[in-house]
């Protein structure tokens, strides 16, 4: 993040009407707004909706760490995307385990939510590192890393 972004907090990660953006600072010192796909798993340019979300009072739009909404993403990928793949099985495990939670009409155990949570933050690694492979200029792995 740029000094001047991440000092204003302009910067940063957001769920905008229950979709996953993130606002990043640009090389000439600008921001730039990604929106994930649901279709893809992706990211799609959305800097049509920056000013709404910097200047957005309450409403469908909430601040979210950098942990928050690597949680989010996955979520939406595992239930919006099928496939083949370690990423794709690691998706079906989380499935499996709340699939089991909802059956038995209780909460994650301790154990379950850790396991979850853990799995979102690789499959989250995973899936960007292949998006970059691809050439998705929205894609950064490096934000799992960044509040662990």
């Amino acid at each position: 993040m740029t000094e001047a972004a991440n000092s204003l907090g302009l910067a940063g990660y957001y769920d905008y009407y229950d979709n996953p953006v993130k606002i990043v600072p640009t090389a000439d010192g600008g921001l730039a707004a990604w929106r994930l796909d649901r279709g893809t798993g992706g990211w799609r340019p959305a800097n049509d909706i920056i000013d709404e979300i910097i200047f957005a009072m309450g409403g469908e739009i909430f601040v979210r760490s950098a942990d928050r909404f690597v949680q989010r993403v996955e979520e939406e990928r595992g239930l919006s995307l099928r496939g083949d793949g370690p990423v794709f099985a690691l998706y079906e495990t989380v499935a499996a385990i709340a699939q089991q939670a909802i059956a038995e009409n209780r909460a994650y155990t301790p154990e379950e939510a850790a396991l979850i949570k853990g799995i979102r933050r690789r499959t989250f690694v995973m899936f960007e590192e292949q998006l970059q492979r691809a050439g998705d200029p929205g894609a950064d792995p490096t934000i799992a890393s960044t509040n662990p």
